[in-house]
């Protein structure tokens, strides 16, 4: 992160990739500035503060609470995990928006039913596509004409959307903005963090599943947040484990040349006759290998704070799959609860996830 607090001003489209941007200090003179075709411009142009910057510090003057959802790899869950917390705050009563910056994968729409939806623009600006009434979502994947649409940008574009996105969207007083940032620690998340810095950023939230190959990355996110001075709000460990009713799960017989043969009738009859109460149990096995003790030893290690754990459920994929709230009814048993019980401890006013609205968490 050469260019420090600097603020890079607006980034050329075709500059090299890590472009430090025309009005930092080191502009024009960084490794990832060699053989750039503005390279002569910005080393001897006038510097002076990004006036985006200062754009999106009175844009972001209404948000309240801004925080980031980060992860070391992908695939471990974390946009899951970021549109149930939106959910679950929304539920609380609290206004909410979520901001998509993965551009190049944008999974949000389909994760809050949006799919098809377009951005409008009003007198104030862009305006976030509506979930709920207290619940907004902006993301690239709103401004693609065809959702299998690969998007192919260099690092200057992008960060020049996401900085257009943070100064040209009009959310209003909001009580939490949700951050849903792609894996990894690139021109991304320098991006944003650089651009909110000056309104203030709550923290990270870092989503990790327990294996090492999944954690080796998070002690990188890790090491990237304390570099840029962002404050780790804690880890959770996603999938951990796969739990579900017994009266959900499928049995099979399978022969030693691998032929399968169901059984759940039969299986399910016993347990009705024999144990009825069983059927409300839950199975758990493990799917990741936790054996060198997950999260929450690393968490223990860095001395980071460890915000639990929550396990792989069929009915919460399902949830996202559908773009609904997994605490709108009962059906995502092993995991509301868990989830809960982490978003209690981000969010001081605990009392109200106890009663969560119908239309909501």
């Amino acid at each position: 992160m050469e260019n420090g607090n600097n603020g890079g001003g607006e980034i050329p489209e075709d500059a090299n990739e890590h472009c430090p941007g025309p009005q930092s200090e080191s502009a024009g003179k960084t490794d990832s500035c060699a053989g750039c075709p503005n390279q002569e411009a910005c080393a001897t142009g006038p510097k002076g503060p990004d006036p985006d910057l200062v754009a999106i510090a009175e844009r972001m003057a209404t948000v309240k609470h801004k925080i980031l959802v980060l992860s070391g790899k992908g695939g471990v869950g974390k946009s899951t995990f970021s549109a149930q917390l939106a959910f679950a705050l929304a539920g609380m009563d609290y206004e909410v928006g979520l901001l998509d910056i993965d551009i190049c994968g944008p999974s949000i729409p389909k994760m809050f039913g949006l799919e098809g939806q377009s951005i409008h623009q009003s007198n104030f600006g862009w305006s976030p596509v509506s979930v709920e009434e207290n619940l907004g979502v902006m993301s690239i994947g709103f401004m693609l004409p065809n959702p299998d649409e690969a998007v192919i940008w260099r690092g200057p574009r992008k960060t020049g959307l996401i900085k257009q996105f943070l100064k040209d969207v009009y959310w209003g007083e909001l009580d939490y903005l949700v951050v849903d940032a792609p894996p990894g620690t690139s021109d991304e998340h320098i991006s944003i963090v650089q651009s909110l810095e000056a309104s203030g950023i709550d923290g990270a939230i870092i989503v990790t599943t327990p294996q090492q190959v999944s954690l080796i990355d998070v002690r990188k996110e890790v090491s990237f947040c304390k570099k840029v001075g962002l404050k780790v709000l804690g880890v959770v460990e996603n999938m951990s484990g796969l739990q579900q009713r017994l009266a959900d799960l499928q049995i099979l017989e399978v022969s030693e040349s691998g032929v399968e043969r169901d059984r759940t009738e039969w299986f399910m009859e016993i347990l009705r006759e024999k144990v009825p109460e069983a059927l409300d149990f839950f199975s758990r096995t493990e799917v990741f290998d936790s054996s060198m003790g997950g999260a929450a030893k690393m968490s223990m290690e860095m001395g980071i704070p460890f915000l639990g754990k929550i396990p792989m459920d069929p009915e919460l994929c399902k949830a996202a799959e559908e773009g609904r709230s997994c605490f709108a009814d009962k059906k995502c048993a092993a995991s509301a609860p868990a989830l809960k019980r982490i978003i209690e401890k981000l969010v001081p006013d605990r009392s109200a996830l106890a009663s969560p609205k119908s239309n909501g968490a």
